[in-house]
């Protein structure tokens, strides 16, 4: 198509895919040369001047996190409060959305105003500790997830994609003789998947970055600290030496390797991300399809 293009349209070609290949770089030159970084040996990082390639290849920066107990169990949490809030989170938002989808239903309007309010204003910090604590959620796991289980925006996305679906689909099922629990169990959640997911990941990616609550509830205890919390404080650890820190591992001349704090937050920066990295791929072919499911609709 592009040989027997218009010069006006190879011109567009050519600015468009040059405009992303812009795009592309900035977006991944961050990732990459905080990858370049953590791979590259400690001490010769503070000389500077690495960009998309470690200049020295050294895996003690990693050797040096994953010693420590404290990292590979707030990794554990993370991985627990993600699994666990993601999947609670979309459950409920979902039988909340489709019972506010449904015409019948007289009290939808107030509830749904009632949601919408919770968007725009909020009681404060202290209102909310307080309530933390007299729910007993202080100190616990469960203050990572309960205070999150219906997410408004989520919420009035999943609402809107169910109204969009044909009402013929669920009066048939009602026909048959499904209630309203067969009915979203059957009919709604499987033709909701690429919203389920988009809304999945959008939860999971909040649940996974999530470091305030921890710092608000259960600073205190290193058994529930999570992965970002540990990163956290290590980016604002003011007190870390500006020197180097020992890693504790022998290189091959017999000497001690080194750490810096440069490394390692590099390090424990490409750690956190890796997991959200990895799962999007997986999700993709979900916003694929609900952009094909829409286009249809139109």
């Amino acid at each position: 198509m592009i040989k027997h293009a218009s010069l006006g349209d190879k011109i567009f070609v050519f600015c468009n895919y040059t405009f992303l290949a812009f795009i592309m770089v900035i977006t991944l030159y961050p990732f990459l040369n905080t990858l370049a970084y953590s791979l590259n040996a400690g001490l010769d990082s503070l000389k500077g001047e690495i960009y998309l390639w470690p200049r020295l290849f050294s895996i003690e920066n990693y050797k040096f996190v994953f010693k420590e107990a404290t990292i590979l169990h707030a990794t554990l949490i993370s991985i627990l409060r993600t699994i666990i809030g993601t999947v609670i989170t979309v459950f409920c938002s979902a039988m909340v959305a489709y019972t506010l989808s449904r015409q019948d239903y007289v009290l939808r309007k107030f509830i749904t105003i009632a949601f919408i309010l919770t968007m725009y204003f909020y009681g404060g910090l202290i209102p909310v500790f307080l309530l933390m604590r007299d729910l007993h959620l202080v100190g616990s796991f469960w203050v990572y997830i309960f205070p999150g289980v219906i997410g408004v925006f989520n919420l009035i996305v999943i609402r809107s994609f169910i109204e969009g679906l044909p009402e013929s689909i669920m009066e048939s099922g009602r026909i048959d003789g499904a209630g309203d629990f067969r009915t979203f169990f059957n009919i709604v959640l499987p033709l909701c998947l690429p919203v389920l997911a988009t809304v999945a990941l959008f939860t999971a990616v909040y649940q996974w970055n999530s470091w305030f609550d921890v710092f608000l509830y259960n600073s205190s205890d290193i058994n529930l600290s999570t992965l970002q919390y540990e990163l956290m404080k290590i980016l604002q650890n003011s007190n870390v030496s500006s020197a180097t820190m020992e890693s504790g591992f022998a290189n091959s001349g017999g000497t001690t390797s080194m750490v810096t704090p440069l490394s390692i937050r590099a390090t424990m920066t490409i750690v956190a991300s890796v997991p959200m990295i990895i799962i999007y791929p997986f999700l993709q072919k979900y916003f694929v399809k609900g952009m094909t499911v829409g286009g249809v609709k139109g």
